[in-house]
């Protein structure tokens, strides 16, 4: 059966994305529910939901990988995208967020605005993803719509305005007020089938008044024709259609958010289905994409239009036991047909299109094409990864990539047989297609395989899945930092030079380098300061090179050498004896050389860990975050009896950290982590990161 045509100004793609916990998934079980799409509502206890359907995710009730569904409300098609909440999973947010157009951001209305609900709002603002906000949870005891609306105006943006208000409060909400249409939208049970329209309830047409008023003034306020409408005719004079146009506007600048609330598992979700149609841009409102030509370098644009060159981005593989390998991609212009050949513009390699899927989670339905606009998947690419640009092979273009954070955590893994060696080689290599913050290494001098991911979490799920899904059982050791180094002296000065003579003709590279800090996380910086060809333009390339293998293996404990900056000032060359291997030996020399002349340190990851604690057990808390070398930045009061701790402390001191406070907090506390810097490293425990290295 084809499949129905949907006009691109109608489709929605949009990701759904929160702090763990706060009912993403539930939501989109009862979205995919209100659509049609299920009988029944899955709950997430009980391991039934559409989107979290790994065995990892359905037995911790978590998500782990995003999950894509296609759905269809009031003649539009939705194209949802429900992401992880756990800092681990991050990368999934920040690949989704690459290719969607617009976000919900879910929050739980017990505890308003939480750690990840920050990270994920920054990685929102970092692709200018417009946003409407859904206040889940405020039917359960504690629940507060007007409360977690002030934490979202004190820590994300005081640009949120309600588009409804809750009737009811906690247990007794039964609905919610439409600020545009001023009429209720009331329901029996939050199971039930259609909302009862009908009016304001008397005792709340003052407070609706009042942020109808509020939600107007600053809705017009992004739009000047809208604006000039209201200084003539005011509040009153405008239409209802005016006001959800202005809204429109207003949350497409990326300055504005809608918000709305209730309970997450019910028929009000509705109203969220309206809100993603009417103020969520289409393909069409984000415009045109821009990238480059694989060759020449030149800025070219693409429009969201099927007459155009095809031109998509592969945001995500995943491995599919009953088709093989799966890359989903997001088109931008033009169209895609089975069967069909693409340019791989990224690695130049032509990929065939074997089979074009549309998912709905775990399940597949066939498409023959794709257009402008639309999310997909293709089965069968074969040297496609995340971040690869998918184009016309007669119209080559690559898009911006998508950039992932490095891997603080790592662990040696080795098979319980010596038989599985080649299975687990394998397995591990097959994952790390799929998660690009999953990284595999070979340690030359102990042999022993590394695997690093963001977290013990992460590698947790990996070495499960490895086990599921490829048979693979392994031993694993104790979790290892990511350790960094640097320097801290600026302009050394350092020659590199290598001779080698031996019978014919020889090996000669001369260079002198001058070495200083980069600013943390700005990385490496290579400067070519050459003047008159002391050093030839064609051993240039190779110097740079060498410095960055020699920067691979750091001269106080063997860790990577990062946030350099290297100039390259002088040099002599041999006629006939230079090549670029020689420069290449002679650019590390003096690497490292001066590293060791430059002061060099150690640096350490330092995580920002948020922790939520009842009162009485803050003492404890603190204490224990102070032992591990920590440093408290604030402390919040998040309900009554409830506290918010946040500080920064070194992740070596955090393994093992969220049992231990569930053992010592009667399992009431939790918390939250993620990489915010890197940091010096005392000298204590540099002596001792140095002398475990040497064994």
């Amino acid at each position: 059966m084809a499949e129905k045509k949907t006009a691109i100004n109608k489709i929605r793609n949009m990701g759904i994305i929160a702090h763990i916990d706060a009912g993403k998934t539930t939501t989109t079980e009862a979205i995919l529910y209100r659509t049609g799409l299920k009988h029944k509502i899955g709950a997430v206890h009980e391991g039934e939901t559409t989107t979290d359907f790994m065995e990892q995710e359905r037995e911790r009730g978590i998500t782990i990988a995003s999950a894509a569904v296609t759905c269809y409300w009031k003649d539009h098609r939705i194209n949802i995208i429900d992401t992880p909440g756990h800092i681990d999973f991050t990368v999934e947010v920040e690949r989704s967020l690459r290719v969607l157009d617009g976000a919900v951001v879910v929050f739980d209305g017990k505890m308003g605005v939480e750690s990840q609900s920050e990270t994920v709002w920054r990685q929102a603002d970092k692709y200018r993803v417009p946003r409407i906000c859904f206040i889940n949870k405020i039917n359960q005891t504690g629940g507060d719509f007007y409360k977690s609306l002030d934490t979202i105006h004190s820590r994300l943006s005081k640009r949120a305005f309600p588009i409804h208000l809750p009737i009811g409060f906690e247990q007794s909400i039964n609905g919610v007020i439409d600020l545009i249409s001023m009429k209720s939208y009331t329901y029996k049970e939050y199971a039930d089938h259609q909302l009862i329209e009908g009016e304001i309830p008397e005792d709340m047409i003052d407070q609706a008044n009042k942020y109808r008023s509020l939600l107007i003034e600053n809705a017009v306020a992004e739009d000047e024709a809208m604006l000039e409408k209201y200084f003539e005719v005011g509040e009153e004079g405008l239409s209802e259609d005016d006001i959800r146009q202005a809204i429109r506007t207003a949350v497409l600048s990326g300055n504005f958010f809608a918000v709305t609330g209730g309970d997450g598992r019910g028929v009000i979700v509705e109203k969220v289905l309206d809100s993603v149609n009417d103020f969520l841009p289409s393909p069409l409102d984000r415009g045109s994409t821009w990238g480059t030509h694989p060759k020449s370098g030149d800025e070219i644009e693409r429009k969201p239009d099927e007459s155009q060159s095809f031109a998509g981005l592969a945001f995500k593989l995943a491995t599919d036991p009953f088709v093989g390998k799966l890359a989903y991609f997001r088109v931008y212009s033009g169209k895609i047909a089975s069967g069909s050949y693409v340019m791989n513009a990224t690695t130049g390699q032509k990929e065939r299109v074997g089979r074009i899927v549309r998912m709905q989670a775990d399940k597949r339905e066939d498409v023959t094409e794709v257009t402008a606009g639309d999310i997909a998947a293709i089965v069968g690419l074969k040297g496609t990864t995340t971040g690869d640009t998918l184009c016309d092979i007669n119209n080559p273009i690559v898009l911006e990539n998508i950039t992932f954070p490095e891997p603080p955590v790592s662990i040696a893994i080795e098979p319980k047989t010596k038989s599985d060696q080649e299975k687990m080689s394998i397995a591990l290599q097959r994952l790390a297609e799929e998660d690009p913050t999953f990284k595999i290494a070979v340690n030359d001098e102990t042999g022993q395989t590394i695997i690093s991911g963001m977290g013990e979490l992460h590698l947790e799920i990996i070495v499960d899945r490895m086990k599921r899904e490829f048979t693979v059982d392994a031993n694993v050791g104790q979790p290892q930092v990511a350790y960094r180094e640097t320097i801290r002296k600026s302009g050394v000065e350092i020659q590199g030079k290598f001779i080698r003579q031996s019978g014919g003709r020889g090996q000669y590279g001369d260079v002198w380098l001058r070495l200083s800090p980069n600013e943390s996380g700005a990385g490496f910086e290579f400067v070519n300061s050459i003047k008159g060809g002391v050093v030839p333009s064609e051993y240039i390339k190779p110097v740079s090179q060498g410095i960055i293998e020699a920067m691979s293996n750091g001269v106080i404990a063997g860790y990577p050498v990062v946030d350099i900056r290297a100039e390259l000032y002088d040099g002599s060359y041999h006629d006939v004896d230079s090549s670029e291997m020689a420069f290449k030996i002679a650019g590390s020399m003096a690497l490292q050389e001066g590293v060791r002349n430059a002061n060099p340190a150690l640096l350490e990851p330092v995580m920002k860990v948020v922790v939520v604690t009842p009162e009485e057990f803050m003492g404890d808390v603190i204490g224990d975050l102070n032992s591990k070398r920590g440093r408290i930045e604030s402390m919040e009061d998040l309900s009554a009896g409830t506290k918010e701790i946040t500080g920064f402390v070194p992740l070596g001191e955090m393994f093992g950290y969220t049992t231990n406070l569930r053992s010592s907090t009667q399992g009431r506390a939790s918390s939250s982590m993620e990489l915010d810097h890197y940091a010096e490293v005392p000298n204590s425990v540099a002596e001792a990161i140095i002398a475990k290295n040497a064994k």
